[in-house]
C-alpha cells in the first residue's frame, strides 16, 4: 500500500514542477519579445521646480519665426496697357559707357611684322628695312611748313620730324603691312611697344586727325594745351 501512494505523490510533485517550468518559459519569453515595445520609465515631475535656462550656443544663427504673406500683396498690379508710356533712354553716365568705335579691317594678306631701324622723314613717315611707311589716320606736317603763334612764326615742319626721330630713338616699330613682294608707300598703322604712334603725334600736336580717323579728340585735346604746332616756337 505504501508503493503507490509514493508514486502518486512523485507524479504530483513532478507535475506541479513541470506546470512552474512552463510558466517559467512563458514569461521568459514575454520579457525576451523584440517585438514587444519597453516602456520606459516614468517619474513624477514637481512643478515646483525652477527650470534652468539653456545657454546660447555660441555662433547659432537666430532663426526667425515665419510669417505669412498675402498673396495679393505680392503679385503685380494690374496695369493698362494703353497707360503705359514708353520713355526715352537716359543718356549714358560717362563717356567709358559709349560704344567703342570699330576697328578698321585690315587685308587678310597684311601681317604685323617688326620693321628695325626705322629713319624718320616726316612728321608722320619714315622708311625701314625697304619699306616707306606713312602713320594711318593721321595728315603730318611737312618739312617746309611754317606755323605762327600770337604773331611768331617758326620751322614746326623741321622741328616736328626731329621730335619724332628724338621719340624714336631707332627703336623697332609693330606695323601692319602688306607681303614682302609689294613693297610700296603704304598707310598702316603702327605702335612702339604698347603706345599708338599715331596717337602720340596727335596728343603731343605734331600730326594733325583725319575726318575719318579716330584720334579727332586727342587733336582738340592738343589744341586746347597748346601742344606741338599749335603752340609756341620750340
Amino acid at each position: 500500500m505504501a508503493r503507490p501512494g509514493r508514486s502518486r505523490l512523485a507524479i504530483a510533485l513532478g507535475s506541479l514542477l513541470l506546470l512552474a517550468g512552463i510558466l517559467l518559459i512563458i514569461q521568459g519569453g514575454a520579457l525576451l519579445s523584440v517585438d514587444r515595445p519597453v516602456r520606459a520609465r516614468s517619474r513624477d515631475v514637481d512643478d515646483t521646480q525652477p527650470v534652468r535656462p539653456v545657454a546660447p550656443v555660441a555662433g547659432a544663427q537666430r532663426l526667425e519665426p515665419a510669417r505669412k504673406v498675402a498673396q495679393d500683396l505680392i503679385a503685380p498690379p494690374r496695369l493698362d496697357p494703353a497707360e503705359i508710356e514708353r520713355a526715352e533712354p537716359r543718356p549714358p553716365l560717362s563717356e567709358l559707357g559709349l560704344a567703342v568705335p570699330p576697328k578698321t579691317p585690315m587685308p587678310r594678306d597684311w601681317r604685323e611684322v617688326l620693321l628695325y631701324r626705322p629713319v624718320v622723314t616726316s612728321s608722320a613717315m619714315f622708311e625701314a628695312m625697304g619699306r616707306k611707311v606713312f602713320i594711318s589716320g593721321v595728315r603730318g606736317i611737312d618739312l617746309d611748313s611754317s606755323c605762327s603763334f600770337h604773331d611768331v612764326t617758326w620751322p614746326c615742319g623741321v622741328r616736328a620730324r626731329a621730335v619724332f626721330n628724338s621719340w624714336l630713338r631707332g627703336r623697332a616699330l609693330h606695323c601692319f603691312v602688306p607681303p614682302d613682294v609689294e613693297r610700296f608707300a603704304v598707310a598702316a598703322p603702327c605702335r612702339l611697344g604698347k603706345q599708338d604712334v599715331g596717337a602720340w603725334l596727335v596728343s603731343n600736336g605734331w600730326a594733325t586727325a583725319l575726318p575719318s580717323g579716330i584720334y579727332g579728340k586727342a587733336e582738340a585735346t592738343a589744341r586746347d594745351a597748346e601742344m606741338g604746332m599749335f603752340g609756341p616756337a620750340q
